[in-house]
């Protein structure tokens, strides 16, 4: 509703008030200003924010957001498998066909609040931290949880956004415009907050392991991104196998999204080879991707043209894992092969798939491949089934351009596109939005290189 909209209805409403007579005692020294003025009830005064109870509620407000940016809207999560290989677009909306297609654009309308609702958990968990430092201390795994959160949030950026992403602040409530920053600034700023979150959550006042396991797991990922891969797995040590962070949803929440959209309303079609690099995630027939193929009303895809095969991963209230201990063995392993230990590789990797973990009872041992390009491909393989759907792919392909000197059009899809005619596009990262030249200091990504 505008504002003109809003003060007709005040005024028609005080009108019929008055005709009542209910209230003409009460309104005999107002002017028409005061009785039309509005209260913006998403204002937030500082004094709002000054007991232990308002900590708690921030600290809430963080974990919401993070629920949001990873399944609770059209999230990195689905949009960097929709560039990389993971999902095919079976929609009719331009936005989704050319991020599939990799011709998307900066006015893409997707892309602005994909990186603004990481972007929120990042501001928004150091609003939390200063508040709940001051007004509820203990104990002091709640703040750690909050640096881990905003670390986590940080490389999700990273991961997924062309380099130039520019990290804007709230200062005494003004926005203060970042600077676009490189890709790898995003890892930094994640390591700094995980260690902030190691150093809340360690030693003998920690009161919390699970605020630790996380913090391990976001400087190890983070590491991980910038190839210093002894240090990551080093991060990632402690952590154990079975710990998972999970985004949760409900009836009373929300939908778990990646169900929305890709099970659902069948917008996004679980992908298979696709553009000649793809994984097998469909006909590999993998517990760790489980897959059903659309039948009766649900053989096509909303767009009543692709054929519909589904993951059934996702629930609709079910919860998306995060961070697990599943890849802190991952990054483990493929320390190992870099460290010239293949044996150590496959024998972790093995350790995953011989014991029941992540819901899979257990897998087939794997053999060495053999030569150091096929090491790298079955290390990558496995990042990709054990962690399908979480946000770690596209970064992955990434990393096997910028790590492995991979060529690009190797790695990501290629050739003819499989819906529409044409071929692929070039795209290799997601655009920072056009909304973003609203900041003076935003140009434009600084460059689109994985």
């Amino acid at each position: 509703m505008t504002l003109r909209a809003l003060t007709r209805r005040t005024r028609a409403g005080l009108f019929r008030t008055l005709i009542g007579g209910a209230v003409l005692g009460a309104v005999g020294g107002c002017t028409w200003d005061d009785t039309i003025k509005v209260v913006d009830p998403d204002v937030i005064n500082p004094t709002d924010l000054s007991s232990p109870s308002a900590a708690t509620t921030l600290r809430n407000g963080v974990v919401l957001r993070l629920a949001q940016a990873t399944s609770g809207g059209e999230n990195v999560l689905l949009l960097g498998g929709l560039l990389a290989d993971e999902w095919r677009s079976g929609d009719t909306f331009e936005q989704r066909n050319t991020t599939d297609q990799r011709t998307l654009i900066p006015e893409n309308t997707f892309l602005a609040g994909a990186l603004r609702a990481p972007m929120r958990v990042y501001v928004e968990a150091q609003t939390a931290i200063a508040v709940t430092r001051q007004f509820q201390p203990t104990p002091r795994a709640n703040v750690g949880l909050m640096f881990a959160l905003a670390g986590y949030s940080a490389v999700l950026i990273g991961e997924h956004f062309c380099n130039g992403v520019p990290y804007s602040t709230i200062n005494d409530g003004q926005v203060v415009d970042g600077v676009p920053e490189p890709a790898d600034n995003s890892f930094v700023r994640a390591i700094a907050f995980a260690d902030s979150a190691l150093r809340e959550t360690s030693g003998p006042a920690a009161d919390s392991t699970r605020a630790l396991f996380m913090a391990g797991l976001v400087k190890g990922r983070a590491l991980l991104n910038r190839g210093q891969f002894a240090a990551a797995a080093a991060a990632v040590a402690a952590v154990p196998t079975s710990f998972t962070y999970q985004a949760f949803h409900s009836v009373n929440s929300s939908t778990n999204q990646n169900w929305a959209l890709a099970s659902n309303t069948r917008r996004y079609v679980l992908s298979n080879l696709e553009g000649g690099n793809g994984l097998p995630f469909r006909t590999a027939n993998d517990p760790r991707v489980r897959s059903a193929v659309g039948t009766g009303s649900r053989r096509l895809a909303f767009d009543t043209e692709t054929p519909f095969f589904e993951t059934t991963n996702f629930a609709q209230f079910g919860p998306v894992t995060l961070l697990s201990g599943i890849e802190a063995r991952l990054i483990e392993a493929e320390a190992a092969l870099r460290a010239g230990n293949p044996g150590q590789m496959l024998s972790t990797l093995n350790l995953l798939r011989t014991q029941p973990v992540g819901g899979v009872a257990g897998l087939t041992p794997l053999g060495d491949p053999g030569s150091e390009d096929a090491r790298v491909d079955l290390v990558m393989r496995e990042r990709a089934f054990w962690m399908f759907g979480t946000g770690h792919r596209l970064g992955d392909l990434r990393r096997l351009v910028r790590q492995y000197n991979r060529p690009i059009e190797s790695v990501y899809p290629t050739g003819a596109f499989h819906k529409g005619g044409g071929t692929y596009g070039t795209m290799a990262v997601l655009p920072v939005s056009f909304d973003e030249r609203n900041n003076p200091n935003f140009k434009g990504c600084t460059d689109l290189r994985p």
